[in-house]
């Protein structure tokens, strides 16, 4: 066109050499901008696409790193709870360890204690101004053996002498408190030749508060009745009370119409009878069942504990403290016997009685067993309404109870020493149980949601594919996850038992806690893995399109100096055509 600006060869080579330089500028200036040699897929497509690869399971990886971190947070926060837990379980072992003591200690002796102070007495029938013990009463003691087998007993004799299930001993005017005890310690068992063959029967004694003791020596039960030369319940009661067992004799029926003054002491915490039997179809004796019949118990003799249960009067009686005394069935509707269970459950649901005490059936030794669950119980009465032939679990010192002729007979029996003791130990021991239960169950343990010692499993994954993982298996570590039953110490072999119980679950909660601290320590390996692999793919991804800062700055630096050249080459090219100008 005739308009066209006419350009020589070398302006227009000088011209276009600038436009490049100013090109590769403006890149070389982007590159320091950004950091980057590869801003684009335009830039350089096959790296751009590996590092964008790279970044992408680097960021896939941190997501991994993030769950993993809280997986560890879940660890630690179950680790803690195995720390909480081992101790409350080697706390319930060592309250365990101190109902095994207490047992074994209170078990070696059966023993009362008196209230009054009887030091300086020189004649008993003095005290109360000489009503509360009339000349002539009289003491009867009887004792039983560990198998509840009445013992003879008799005044020591090197040779051969009478002796009877029952010693009874007789206070004279001017007798002293010293005699009464002599005469008690004076009492032997007889083993069927001398008197003195079985050993002493009892030790009794002042203790340092003048109160008078009474204990055995052989390990077995004993009972004591008070019977006042000065007729009447209230002349035995306040016989009783002279020598300081007012607090414990109390007045029982004996079954034939008249009344006692008594008490029996028994070395165990808890009352326990006799191993039940019965004889089945094949005339075979078998150890009795939950769900025997009581009138179907008899002993491996064959002698039948339980007769005549037909009607709806026939009726067990028990009573805690001296307290209201509380019917147990011992027949149902139909006016048949009830099983062993049915009275179990008869006494454990009675409001009355089972804040007190509780009933329970040992299955391998075939015994019911009644035993104080509060330390307040000292005695518990037990008995049969009148109606009753023979009921007799074995309880106490009496052979059997009786209801002859319509009249009721009972049995008023002190716990053994350790039987308080034990009875706070149970309520201390289920106080751990459930604080157990409340660790655990209360979600205390968990983090987020999870609790691996609830019951809740953890997985880990290590890679963005989820092929690679390791899965925590979770536990239950409630009281009863952890196989820690319900207090029992009314026996050595329930204590043993319970001391078994938190051994093994001390030893479970010590072998979570090493499965813990492996799989801790596999992950926090997994976990610097993981990061160090991140850095690893973030480091690969930068090196394919970060740029060299260094290298771009020199580049920009010469590239300047070629642009200022190349303007003064364009500006020389251009003097040929300035020259024309002079012209005019």
């Amino acid at each position: 066109m005739s308009n066209d600006v006419v350009l020589t060869a070398a302006l227009r080579n000088n011209l276009l050499s600038l436009q490049r330089t100013q090109s590769s500028i403006d890149v070389t200036q982007l590159r320091l901008a950004t950091g980057k040699k590869v801003n684009s897929a335009l830039d350089n497509p096959q790296n751009f696409f590996a590092s964008n690869a790279l970044k992408n399971r680097a960021s896939d990886l941190q997501r991994l790193l993030d769950g993993i971190g809280q997986n560890i947070q879940v660890i630690k926060a179950a680790d803690n709870g195995v720390t909480a837990l081992t101790k409350l379980v080697e706390q319930a072992d060592s309250v365990a360890q101190q109902a095994r003591d207490a047992l074994a200690q209170g078990q070696a002796e059966a023993k009362v204690v008196g209230d009054v102070d009887l030091r300086g007495i020189d004649d008993l029938t003095t005290i109360g101004g000489g009503t509360a013990i009339p000349d002539t009463s009289t003491l009867t003691l009887q004792i039983t053996n560990e198998d509840g087998e009445a013992l003879n007993l008799g005044a020591y004799s090197s040779a051969a002498a009478s002796a009877t299930a029952t010693a009874t001993i007789t206070i004279n005017q001017f007798d002293s408190v010293d005699e009464l005890i002599a005469e008690i310690n004076n009492l032997h068992i007889d083993n069927g030749s001398a008197i003195a063959s079985g050993g002493q029967a009892f030790e009794a004694s002042l203790n340092a508060s003048g109160q008078l003791q009474i204990r055995t020596l052989n390990g077995g039960n004993f009972s004591v009745d008070f019977d006042s030369a000065t007729a009447g319940d209230a002349a035995d009661l306040s016989f009783a009370n002279a020598l300081g067992f007012g607090d414990i004799a109390r007045v029982v029926p004996d079954g034939g119409g008249n009344n006692n003054i008594s008490f029996s002491s028994i070395a165990d915490a808890a009352l326990t009878s006799f191993k039940l039997t019965y004889t089945d179809a094949n005339t075979v004796q078998q150890k009795a069942l939950r769900s025997t019949t009581l009138d179907a118990l008899d002993l491996e003799d064959g002698t039948s504990l339980f007769a005549g249960l037909d009607a709806a009067g026939d009726d067990y009686q028990i009573s805690v403290n001296g307290g209201t005394l509380q019917t147990i069935d011992l027949t149902n509707a139909a006016n048949t016997a009830v099983t062993i269970q049915d009275f179990i459950d008869d006494i454990n649901s009675n409001a009355t009685l089972n804040t007190l005490i509780k009933a329970d059936f040992d299955d391998e030794t075939g015994q019911v067993i009644i035993s104080a669950i509060d330390p307040t119980v000292k005695s518990i009465e037990i008995g049969v309404a009148g109606s009753v032939q023979t009921a007799n679990f074995g309880f106490g010192v009496n052979d059997n109870l009786t209801g002859a002729a319509n009249n009721a007979e009972r049995e008023t029996i002190r716990l053994g020493a350790a039987s308080a003791v034990l009875a706070e130990l149970q309520i201390e021991y289920d106080n751990v149980r459930d604080q157990i239960d409340q660790l655990v169950s209360n979600g205390d343990t968990g983090y987020r949601g999870t609790n691996l010692l609830i019951g809740d499993n953890l997985t880990s994954f290590f890679n963005e594919f989820r092929t690679s993982s390791l899965e925590t298996q979770g536990v239950t570590f409630t009281a009863d996850g952890l196989g820690i039953g319900s207090a029992n110490f009314s026996r050595a072999d329930s204590v043993d038992n319970a001391l078994a119980e938190v051994r093994g679950a001390l030893e479970s909660v010590r072998t979570f806690g090493a499965t813990l601290a492996n799989d801790l320590a596999i992950i926090q390996t997994r976990q610097d893995f993981t990061t160090n692999l991140i850095n690893t793919l973030t480091e690969g991804s930068d090196k394919l399109v970060n740029a060299d800062q260094n290298e771009e700055g020199a580049k920009l630096l010469a590239l300047q100096t070629r642009q200022s050249l190349g303007v003064t080459s364009l500006s020389l090219a251009s003097q040929s055509q300035q020259s024309i100008l002079r012209l005019f």
